[in-house]
């Protein structure tokens, strides 16, 4: 049987053809099968950047007597272990990025089951569907991130 469209009358009497609706997030412009490749890509990013923390926070706890194969009681040059303290720090500070990360991908993942992907956090307007594909956890529209930026460098 063809996929008949239904007729619907409107306030001024007229007769409209009316849209099937989407199952999830229409007016965002996503169905489920849809959000949930999202979600299911959300998720793979999610345990990538955890293996990544993990992987960081490993390397950063061995020792500079274990990493660097000299397992002799003598002291070490003071550079070396200049040199050991910033790349630790500099591995820390990249983990600690890698977690805010992680929680905004969290946040994408809860608004998706919430039904509440898709929406500005400013302005409660829909965010472009491009704005979601390049960036999946986008909190706001291009017009309110711009914005957002522009008050923060000021």
């Amino acid at each position: 049987m063809a996929n008949k469209k239904k007729s619907t009358n409107t306030a001024r009497g007229k007769k409209t053809k009316a849209s099937p609706q989407k199952a999830v997030s229409g007016k965002r412009g996503f169905s489920k099968k849809e959000l949930a490749s999202v979600r299911n890509d959300l998720l793979t990013e999610k345990a990538k950047i955890i293996e990544e923390i993990l992987s960081i926070q490993g390397q950063s706890n061995a020792s500079f007597k274990d990493s660097s194969g000299d397992l002799s009681g003598y002291s070490f040059h003071m550079a070396d272990m200049a040199t050991d303290l910033y790349d630790r720090e500099f591995a820390l500070e990249l983990a600690e990025g890698e977690r805010e990360r992680l929680f905004e991908l969290d946040e994408a993942i809860k608004k998706i089951d919430e039904g509440l992907y898709g929406k500005c956090e400013s302005c409660g307007g829909a965010i472009p569907k491009q704005r979601l594909k390049a960036v999946p956890q986008a909190k706001n529209c291009i017009k309110c991130q711009e914005e957002h930026e522009r008050s923060a460098n000021r």
